[in-house]
């Protein structure tokens, strides 16, 4: 039920490009038009409002046209990066590891937030003005309207999976009076105007809405985060991946990867322009990044893995995925050691 819709989506998307015998660009040749998708956060028309300028400045730096590509959902992006319809790409870090599965992408960057705070946060907001307490939610009695994310929305549907319904083997589904599936936007703005009860977000999304906010605070109106409160948080999550298919020209690479490393950085008026840019998606700006940078999200989907095969009791399932856990954390646990020091953070799970 949850997912009913995101599944038909996907479905019509994998149909379409499939469609398409050959990718837009033929392998290792430079592309005409650079295709960059943007995850799908909120609605189309607010995206292209804040990424027009960025991706202008793209064009202006790389040499090549840069054309924008809105996916209406995570799965949407993924099979467009797949067939060869999209070039480059900012994701969540959930989808981006499908991407690296299933499209054939690289991690090449990943964002930071500009409060200066490396990562963010999973949450749980129900309507401020409601009473609802998190002991409310976890009743599991059907009398709640419940909006969780995209299924392949790290802080929408894995990290709450992962940290707080899996642990005390709920599902969504069968808790719920109606579950619905949307992005952060729509589901703050659902929660905020008593559509929804209570539903998944996070902390990113909710201080830009405040940003967003203050024309009105300052009128003395209502905000939209003002009618929202958070019941719940989850441990700190990585920052998004930004990635690009492995066989896209390498000199094309190149050039995108200096846009990256190098925008919004260094001193001046352009800078300064670069990072307001930013700034108003909530990014502070853009490192260096490769596979590594998923083993988090790796370690949190393997965790829920688990935790589903104990509800289950399926003893087959359970040693599978506490081998492919066990797996994923030596690998964290090796690269630690190489760098010396703690790079990833550890994703806790219950004993059994």
């Amino acid at each position: 039920m949850i997912r009913r819709s995101l599944l038909a989506a996907s479905l019509l998307v994998a149909l379409g490009l499939s469609a398409c015998s050959e990718p837009a660009t033929p392998e290792g040749a430079a592309p005409e038009v650079l295709n960059f998708s943007v995850l799908a956060t909120e609605n189309s028309t607010s995206l292209d409002t804040f990424w027009k300028p960025i991706l202008a400045d793209m064009e202006k730096e790389i040499g090549i046209p840069v054309k924008p590509f809105y996916g209406s959902n995570y799965t949407a992006l993924i099979e467009a990066l797949r067939f060869g319809q999209t070039d480059v790409g900012w994701f969540s870090n959930l989808s981006g590891l499908e991407a690296v599965r299933r499209a054939d992408a690289e991690i090449f960057a990943r964002t930071f937030d500009p409060s200066g705070e490396d990562g963010y946060r999973s949450v749980l907001i129900a309507t401020a003005a409601s009473g609802l307490t998190l002991e409310d939610v976890l009743k599991c009695d059907q009398t709640l309207d419940f909006g969780i994310g995209d299924a392949k929305s790290t802080s929408g549907t894995l990290a709450p999976m992962t940290y707080l319904f899996a642990p005390e083997g709920i599902e969504p589904e069968k808790c719920f009076k109606q579950v619905r599936a949307a992005n952060h936007q729509a589901n703050l703005f659902a929660v905020a105007n008593g559509v929804l009860d209570v539903a998944t977000n996070n902390s990113t999304a909710i201080r830009l809405q405040g940003i967003r906010d203050e024309e009105n605070r300052a009128n003395g109106q209502p905000t939209v985060v003002d009618k929202v409160k958070v019941i719940w948080e989850s441990p700190k999550l990585p920052e998004d991946p930004i990635v690009w298919r492995k066989d896209l020209d390498p000199a094309v690479k190149e050039k995108v990867r200096q846009f990256f490393l190098t925008y919004g950085k260094g001193e001046g008026p352009e800078a300064e322009r670069q990072r307001k840019l930013l700034a108003a998606i909530s990014i502070g700006g853009f490192l260096p990044a490769d596979a590594t940078h998923l083993l988090p999200v790796r370690e949190m989907e393997a965790t829920e893995a688990l935790l589903n095969a104990r509800n289950a009791g399926d003893q087959a399932r359970i040693a599978e995925a506490q081998t492919t856990l066990d797996a994923i954390r030596a690998e964290r646990e090796a690269l630690e050691a190489r760098a010396g020091e703690a790079v990833v953070p550890p994703t806790q799970t219950p004993a059994p």
